[in-house]
């Protein structure tokens, strides 16, 4: 990936687009035809400005007065993202979180099929998971190769997740969706998103002590 779309994708207006996504399909399943920058922001708790310049990243341009197309605003988002495509992936490590994400339907929403798990398990393999078929993880690679899948999700102990990224990246896959509590270290060939549920935890947890804080009697 060339390194102006690197630093594009670490933006925070583009990590807000699921979000305005999910509202607009709101809205159209409403009947809705058109969506002012004013009634995002008042929804998602930010200034008409912000929701300008984030969607403005899409390449679409609102009309004055009127706002967006609903149903050009859609395309132009999932264009934007790669979600006007279905995208074949595969889950690696079938524990209580690798078995949540495979029971999620919301992942058909935008795009994502999940093809096959794999787990060291042997008492897995051959089962199927939430309708997944879950492999041994040896035929990982062979699996990635035989079926062009691009995309892993990893939810393995960090003490294992290196390796497996390396194994996958040599077999094919190019980003890995990183639920391992670890950084990977990969070629510049290859991307990864970790998804750090403890930060959102901790973020919450302050927003918590500074509201008990403020209240009369603390």
């Amino acid at each position: 990936m060339p390194q102006h779309l690197r630093r594009v994708a670490k933006q925070p207006s583009v990590q807000r687009l699921p979000a305005y996504l999910r509202l607009i399909k709101e809205l159209r399943d409403l009947g809705e035809e058109a969506v002012s920058t004013t009634y995002l922001a008042e929804l998602l708790d930010l200034q008409p400005i912000i929701v300008r310049k984030d969607l403005s990243v899409t390449g679409i341009v609102g009309r004055p007065r009127i706002g967006y197309d609903v149903g050009e605003l859609v395309a132009a988002i999932e264009t934007y993202l790669g979600w006007d495509q279905v995208r074949d992936a595969i889950l690696v490590g079938v524990g209580h979180l690798g078995t949540a994400l495979l029971g999620y339907h919301g992942l058909d929403d935008y795009r994502l099929r999940v093809r096959a798990a794999f787990d060291t398990n042997p008492a897995l393999a051959g089962q199927s998971v939430h309708n997944c078929p879950v492999y041994p993880w040896d035929t990982a690679p062979s699996f990635v190769s035989a079926h062009g899948i691009q995309l892993a999700i990893l939810t393995v102990p960090a003490s294992a997740a290196q390796a497996v990224a390396d194994t996958l990246a040599a077999a094919g896959i190019r980003a890995f969706w990183n639920f391992s509590p670890v950084k990977l270290h990969l070629p510049p060939s290859v991307v990864a998103h970790q998804e750090d549920l403890t930060a959102g935890l901790g973020v919450l947890s302050l927003k918590l002590r500074l509201l008990l804080a403020s209240e009369p009697g603390e």
